[in-house]
């Protein structure tokens, strides 16, 4: 008994050297200081607040006059809500066609390649032809050539089909993109085959395994190929720069260019419009934003 009662017990003789005890390893860091979000906020917030800086700025300018705009230095802020900007704009006979023009392109850029990118992907993600690898490999490498390269051979071909100064000069080129047609093929080969597999054995054929199985899983991917459609689509100048003449069919864009002459610039009218313009892409990016980052998260690029 003596010598049972003479041998330590680790979970009972935890003393400091005062005679207090000492707290065990579990405790201290449950008992440290828990902060309400993740600690990488505190990096992430001011650099969000740097980079919103200049769209900031742009809506402030956008309530300047001329004269607060051009002077030096520059204003940080208006001295007073000057709305001749938004009323220059919105004023201006052309301004709603111009919003149509643009609505019109991206809205059918961004279906055709939703459709066409889902089939595309598919069949290399899944269907096995000859020379499956050598054309994927291909269509990749059309990505690194520049626009500079393809926009006169672009030209020439809608020219003879007689697209130029139309609408249909600014879609067609824009039915389908590589990229779509790759992040969707990364998407499906993600997918587990045994879901498809099983629509198989119960005699779904291969289109309808890809429209009720395949597709319905793959919402976020399709929302990352809307949402960057829409956005390259929505602010492409140089192209339809180069394919519209008649004001009838500019784009926002380009019609925003009017406002700037060759020695008269109506900044506040360009900060006016520029706002309006920026919109619809804010707000397609909070409507896709849960999808978009769950498709970048969870996609990746697997090969």
């Amino acid at each position: 008994m003596t010598h049972l009662s003479a041998v330590r017990r680790p979970d009972t003789d935890r003393h400091q050297k005062g005679g207090r005890p000492t707290m065990s390893v579990p405790a201290r860091r449950r008992n440290r200081l828990r902060l309400p979000f993740s600690p990488w906020h505190l990096v992430l917030a001011p650099l969000a607040l740097l980079f919103a800086v200049p769209l900031l700025w742009l809506v402030l300018s956008s309530f300047m006059s001329n004269s607060e705009i051009n002077q030096f230095p520059p204003a940080l802020w208006p001295t007073e809500v000057n709305t001749d900007g938004y009323r220059f704009v919105l004023g201006n006979a052309m301004f709603p066609r111009w919003f149509a023009n643009s609505l019109i392109v991206s809205a059918a850029a961004v279906t055709s390649n939703l459709v066409l990118g889902t089939l595309g992907g598919y069949a290399f993600a899944r269907m096995r032809f000859s020379g499956s690898r050598v054309l994927m490999g291909l269509m990749l490498a059309t990505m690194v050539i520049p626009f500079q390269l393809t926009m006169i051979p672009t030209f020439i071909v809608m020219k003879e089909i007689g697209l130029i100064d139309s609408l249909g000069a600014l879609i067609v080129p824009s039915l389908v993109t590589p990229f779509s047609v790759f992040l969707l093929r990364q998407f499906f080969l993600g997918l587990p085959r045994e879901l498809e597999e099983a629509a198989w054995i119960d005699g779904c054929t291969r289109l309808g395994v890809m429209l009720r199985i395949v597709v319905p899983l793959a919402r976020p991917a399709l929302a990352t190929v809307a949402v960057l459609t829409f956005l390259s689509t929505w602010n492409d100048l140089s192209w339809p720069l180069i394919a519209i003449h008649h004001e009838l069919q500019y784009t926002l864009q380009l019609g925003l260019t009017t406002f700037q002459g060759q020695h008269n610039v109506q900044w506040s009218a360009v900060m006016a419009g520029n706002v309006i313009t920026v919109l619809p892409v804010l707000l397609a990016f909070l409507a896709a934003q849960k999808t978009f980052i769950r498709s970048i998260t969870s996609t990746g690029l697997k090969g």
